[in-house]
């Protein structure tokens, strides 16, 4: 293993020496302009070039929330414990579900009890843009407590007008949400947007004890003028959901969990001489009761699986030219407590605090022939008062071809080391129990590096990655034979290879996005009795997606998404190890009132039994039907 690893790294330095690299302009936005609509002026977002990745962004088994628009994301892994908007963990390029960070604006939002949590935003989805998945040093730059990537969101212009969705379904389906938005003008000139969306859920599930009963409320506030923008969300939820096995594997447990979430985020942008910069702070909090059996009642002793946990975060980022270089900035501050807990008392710790600062120069050279040389080199520095502190190197090298008339083709080499923490689950577990724990865990290591290339028209889109990770004290969640009730956290060395590869056509009757994916790992428990893993091992080996968009009428959608995955074998599986997914949905304007549609929409319409975690049923076929008016 220790070769392996020595000749990795000689291979990365080799590759730095020998090849041309990118960092894409995703925290690059100092081309930022502003433009005038009607006479309200107005800061526009960063211009990125990317289309939406999947069809179906409205589910079958509730209203639509963030996750509902990663499923079958090409970039991302979702896996579900149920329906995905119950509970879902987030996946890239083979990572656990705690490699993964939610960003909004300029602030990471962190769970610190468990990245189960991590997607769990009680925001709308009609107030953020479209989600930008940040690997490699775009990810290293802007990273806080994850090591593979960043999911970020920017936040959508408010409008006049709003509009409500009802719609039912099989097993007692029911949901429903209505959100307005209203703008003003200023005296000053500037241009003031207030919105509100309310959503609620319910239905029984496609299995017994799988049912649902969901509500989210969240409002926005939006100021823009003619070289800033503010953005205030509130956002609250209160979400039961029921889901044999979901969390334990075994399907036997007719398990639930309760969360109540509240988020407050305030974010600034601007434009300088030089550049721009953004400021952001969120305040959460969490409520969760968690039950393995709904048939007992707890409360407030072991066993109860009560937590409660706040957090606060300030966010910065940004980009100035100084010295002829362009030098992109980032940090984030946090602070998190454990306030309560009936089971999470065995750490030495119920407070923590973080500091993730970079920085990282670069330059680009015209060296000819429409082709433009970029470079960057930075380090980022993470820090805790409870942990050792790190300092990590970002590099990143590429050369783009801008082809008159024929679009624009880059190739780029990107080396990053991020590192992260684990949460309060893996921490203050007890050693044995139901969830065994480890205080003494400590901080984890990523070093990611990637080779890609892209090729961009008016209408297609051609991306490929080749990638490797190496992975050292990764806390996984493992399986042994002797102790079959229970899942211990474990420490993990891992290097990962993989393939990624998307082509994309973008017209105005049809949108077509297929991809393909390839991980291989090779794992190293050191001295641990291992005989199974429930997340780091549990990944596909392949993964193949289409996503369909036809418009064959103005007043028709035909939408499909499709994925095929063969997974990494598991012994604690039952069934088959590939699996082949299916979402479809019509929707169709009514003739006579143009701001009214109806959407039938299908989810797993192969009705699939594939265990997305090992040991927990999968969900079966969902079928609604939905009314929606705008105004």
């Amino acid at each position: 293993m220790i070769r392996l690893w020595l000749a990795w790294r000689c291979r990365i330095l080799w590759l730095c020496l020998l090849l041309p690299g990118h960092l894409g302009a995703a925290e690059r936005p100092a081309d930022q302009v502003a433009e005038q609509a009607g006479d309200e002026a107005e800061v526009l977002q960063p211009i990125t070039v990317q289309g939406q990745r999947i069809a179906n962004l409205q589910p079958a088994s509730s209203y639509p929330a963030l996750v509902s628009a990663l499923r079958f994301d090409p970039q991302l892994d979702v896996q579900a414990r149920g329906l995905p908007e119950g509970q879902a963990d987030i996946s890239v390029r083979g990572g656990l579900f705690e490699n993964t960070g939610f960003r909004l604006g300029a602030v990471t939002i962190f769970d610190p009890q468990t990245g189960h949590y991590a997607v769990e935003l009680p925001i709308a989805p009609v107030m953020l843009s479209p989600p930008e998945v940040l690997t490699d040093v775009d990810h290293g730059l802007g990273a806080f407590n994850a090591s593979v990537a960043t999911v970020r969101y920017g936040f959508k212009r408010v409008n006049n007008g709003g509009g409500f969705d009802l719609g039912f379904g099989n097993d007692g389906l029911r949901y429903g949400e209505v959100r307005a938005g209203r703008v003003v003008q200023s005296e000053e000139g500037r241009r003031i947007g207030t919105m509100f969306s309310a959503a609620g859920s319910c239905g029984d599930g496609t299995l017994p004890d799988g049912d649902h009963d969901f509500k989210r409320f969240s409002g926005q506030v939006q100021v823009l003028g003619t070289e800033g923008e503010t953005n205030v969300l509130v956002g609250y939820h209160d979400k039961f959901f029921g889901w044999p096995g979901a969390y334990t594997g075994f399907a036997s447990l007719p398990e639930t969990d309760h969360t109540k979430l509240g988020l407050i985020v305030v974010d600034h942008r601007q434009l300088a001489e030089q550049g721009w910069w953004e400021l952001g702070a969120a305040y959460r909090w969490l409520e969760d009761d968690y039950d393995f059996d709904r048939r007992t009642v707890e409360s407030g002793t072991p066993g109860s699986f009560e937590h409660e946990t706040r957090c606060f975060s300030l966010g910065l980022m940004g980009e100035t030219r100084a010295a002829g270089l362009d030098w992109a900035f980032s940090g984030q501050l946090l602070a998190d407590r454990l306030v309560r807990s009936t089971d999470l008392t065995h750490g030495h710790f119920n407070s923590r605090s973080y500091l993730s600062l970079s920085l990282a120069p670069g330059r680009d050279w015209a060296i000819g022939g429409g082709r433009v040389l970029s470079a960057r080199a930075g380090l980022r520095a993470d820090l805790s008062n409870q942990h050792e502190a790190a300092l990590m190197p970002l590099f990143s090298l590429g050369m783009e071809q801008q082809a008159m008339g024929r679009g624009v083709g880059r190739v780029g080499l990107d080396f990053s080391r991020v590192s992260q923490l684990p949460g309060y689950i893996a921490l203050n577990s007890a050693p044995r129990g139901l969830f065994g724990g480890n205080a003494d865990l400590g901080r984890e290591y990523a070093d990611n590096l990637t080779l890609s290339a892209s090729w961009e028209t008016a209408d297609w889109r051609l991306r490929g990655a080749l990638f490797g990770r190496r992975d050292d004290d990764l806390v996984d969640w493992t399986y042994r034979q002797g102790a079959p009730f229970l899942r211990q956290a474990n420490a993990v060395d891992i290097d990962v290879r993989g393939a990624e590869l998307m082509l994309a056509r973008y017209g105005e009757m049809l949108d077509l996005v297929v991809a393909y994916g390839w991980i291989d790992k090779e794992a190293d428990y050191g001295g641990t009795a291992v005989d199974a893993s429930y997340y780091a091992l549990n990944y596909a080996r392949h993964r193949a997606t289409l996503a369909l968009l036809l418009r064959p009428l103005r007043w028709l959608d035909i939408r499909l998404d499709s994925e095929y995955r063969r997974q990494q074998d598991n012994p604690l599986r039952n069934g088959r190890d590939e699996a082949f997914i299916a979402a479809f949905s019509i929707s169709s304007q009514l003739p006579f009132m143009e701001q009214t549609r109806l959407t039938l929409v299908i989810d797993n319409a192969t009705d699939s039994g594939f265990e997305e975690f090992p040991g927990t049923p999968a969900v079966g076929r969902q079928i609604s039907l939905g009314l929606g008016v705008d105004w």
